[in-house]
């Protein structure tokens, strides 16, 4: 087996079982792996300097072909209506038939960081297929210092062979995709698929299994600190404004995706950015735009000119879901440590397109919970095909498909991290005012922003505020520099009765999906939500 690059020697590939390689290559940097991307026809290079691939058929997650092994360890602990299971055995067979697919191939290898607390961090192995996944990957978390790939030695291991086809009548899986993980002896098996997002989701899916029993709290969030020291997280669905609200160049950036939370303070879990680019600009999202014409960034599913090799971000035909991969120093004001303190603001974005949530409004720790396990956005007419009316969508805790414990772990703790450290929590509607999708407009994103700073600066805590009649929570009746009508969004609807109808009709909708997690919570949180009460 030839060897190229740095690692540690005492733990090479074949320490973890894999036979009659080609080779492999140690943590490439971006320079040696754009060679090797462009030398195997992996990529091409965009204007400007980004690595572009494509995806192939996935160009997004596979959800439905991703496992957990189920074991001794697991089996009490997974939450198992949300996960797939295979047994010990059947991961056995797909482990050993992973190595004999590798045999004879040249792979690539990163050793990184999931964590940027050394407290909590896992040392993390990449074995990859292809060099633009490990350009991805190697973005996507945290680089070691070369000094310490010397003594590396991983913890979790992630081997990536989008070229392997698993078998579902021999390894239990639904399909030639498969992502298998195995919490106990913590492996990842990634195969059939090409979408790079997968590995950085596995490493996520980890740390929700591992660090609740710490008490610390993994998200799905966004996170920036204010010169004062005064952290905020932002959780938030696709195209709730999750990325955009927290890219502020008043606030430092400490990470758009994946943090956890625990009594030292807040901690990204990444070393990157995985950005959505369809429909960027350069007004609009200044930072993002300069990073996707950076050199060794990774745009994904991305169309170039065919002659000028300019990116064509409003070109969809594709995916939607395109996107751009980059170290997080890609962005000026973001924290070079990962790191800052306990938050002292909790903001939880909605987009509503059904036009009934107010534009901001304050959370008891009980209505936190609720909300978070709510996990309450809404699909507009013309994203999925379908779709002609606005369509409610919950996924609990705002990363359903990450979470393999049962939601109320995650919604605990997040309660008792609010309580103990007395966070303020907003619900934040960045979607629809005046009526639903098509009949109203977008919230301003004057409004939002102007609504945002002043609960982070906490000037907002000084407003009066006014108990919602429909769900319970508090509004404030004014705020300086915002128009007083749309804190009311009754008061935006030309048509008063069918507000009552359209919020009569979200409530049910809250009402049903919250019945599967009343028996995981206190009465008080049962009480957080809406009632028909309220809305009669």
């Amino acid at each position: 087996m030839a060897n190229a690059g740095l690692f540690n020697e005492a733990h090479g590939a074949e320490t973890f079982g894999f036979r009659k390689l080609k080779g492999v290559n140690w943590n490439f940097q971006a320079p040696h792996l754009y060679e090797e991307a462009l030398k195997r026809g992996e990529a091409k290079i965009a204007a400007g300097g980004a690595l572009t691939a494509d995806t192939g058929v996935h160009t997004g997650r596979s959800p439905k072909d991703k496992f957990i092994v189920k074991d001794a360890a697991t089996t009490d602990a997974v939450w198992w209506d949300n996960n797939g299971a295979i047994t010990p055995a059947q991961f056995d067979g797909l482990l050993e038939d992973f190595l004999k697919h590798a045999e004879g191939k040249e792979l690539f290898a990163q050793d990184l960081f999931g964590g940027a607390d050394p407290a909590y961090r896992v040392k993390t192995r990449v074995f990859t297929e292809y060099a633009w996944h490990s350009l991805f990957i190697r973005n996507l978390l945290v680089r070691p210092e070369l000094g310490e790939l010397a003594s590396f030695e991983p913890e979790l291991t992630i081997i990536d062979l989008p070229s392997f086809k698993a078998d579902p009548a021999r390894h239990g899986v639904r399909s030639e995709t498969v992502i298998a993980c195995d919490f106990t002896r913590k492996i990842v098996l990634i195969g059939g698929t090409s979408y790079a997002g997968e590995m950085k989701k596995s490493v996520f899916t980890y740390f929700n299994y591992i660090l609740p029993a710490e008490g610390v709290m993994p998200m799905h969030c966004s996170s920036n600190v204010g010169s004062r020291g005064d952290v905020a997280i932002f959780f938030g669905l696709s195209g709730t404004g999750k990325t955009t609200l927290s890219s502020d160049p008043e606030r430092t950036l400490i990470g758009d995706d994946e943090h956890g939370w625990s009594e030292r303070g807040v901690f990204n879990f990444e070393g990157g950015c995985y950005a959505k680019t369809i429909r960027l600009s350069r007004e609009a999202e200044p930072d993002i735009y300069a990073a996707t014409e950076r050199f060794g960034s990774v745009l994904e599913n991305v169309v170039l000119d065919p002659f000028t090799s300019e990116p064509d971000f409003d070109d969809d035909s594709k995916t939607e879901n395109t996107r751009c991969a980059y170290p997080l120093d890609f962005i000026a004001n973001a924290s070079p440590t990962g790191r800052a303190g306990i938050p002292k603001n909790v903001v939880m974005l909605t987009c509503d397109a059904f036009g009934v949530l107010p534009p901001i409004a304050k959370l008891t720790p009980a209505q936190a919970m609720y909300h978070f396990l709510s996990g309450y956005t809404a699909k507009v007419a013309g994203t999925e095909k379908g779709v002609t009316e606005p369509e409610a969508t919950f996924s609990t805790c705002f990363g359903s498909p990450f979470l393999p414990r049962h939601p109320s772990v995650y919604g605990n703790l997040l309660r008792d991290l609010i309580g103990k450290h007395g966070v303020d929590c907003w619900l934040v509607n960045t979607g629809w005012t005046g009526g639903k999708y098509g009949v109203g407009r977008r919230m301003p994103i004057r409004v939002t922003r102007r609504l945002l700073t002043a609960a982070l600066d906490g000037s907002l805590n000084r407003a009066d505020f006014r108990q919602d009649p429909y769900f319970s929570f508090a509004v404030p009746t004014s705020v300086p520099g915002v128009e007083p009508h749309i804190l009311y969004p009754v008061k935006t609807w030309a048509n008063k009765a069918e507000f009552a109808e359209t919020a009569k009709t979200l409530i049910k909708m809250f009402q049903k999906n919250f019945g599967k997690f009343e028996s995981h919570v206190d009465a008080d949180v049962r009480q957080a939500g809406p009632h028909n009460a309220m809305a009669a």
